[in-house]
């Protein structure tokens, strides 16, 4: 197993719950609000802000996590560079579906407006 393909299995076995308070952390450090958060996730994801606290109540995975979800038909427009890599050019589905995330965390925390965040 490379280098890159221990990191891919080691994040899709990570749970989102473990994860999600940075988030929270992140954006309200920056004075945005968890309801924003959670409309960025709903954006890309589909789920609610109810079937949201399920997954992490269950401690659900990264890999589950983005399998039972409804991914945004637009998150493809989500480029750009996140931790080092270009969002565009990630080839493992998964952690390709993680960093966009991790850019509209990020987006959000660095007080983009919403239509810009959502790609509207």
């Amino acid at each position: 197993m490379t280098p890159n393909e221990k990191q891919n299995e080691r994040v899709a076995q990570m749970t989102f719950a473990s994860v999600y308070p940075h988030y929270v952390a992140k954006v309200e450090k920056k004075g945005r609000t968890i309801a924003e958060l959670h409309q960025v996730i709903e954006w890309l994801t589909g789920y609610d802000e109810k079937k949201l606290q399920e997954l992490i109540d269950e401690k659900i995975t990264f890999k589950d996590f983005f399998e039972k979800a409804s991914l945004n038909p637009n998150a493809s427009l989500i480029t750009g560079i996140i931790c080092g890599y270009r969002i565009e050019e990630i080839e493992n589905p998964l952690m390709r579906q993680v960093r966009y995330l991790d850019k509209l965390v990020d987006e959000l925390a660095k007080g983009k407006k919403m239509e810009k965040i959502l790609r509207v």
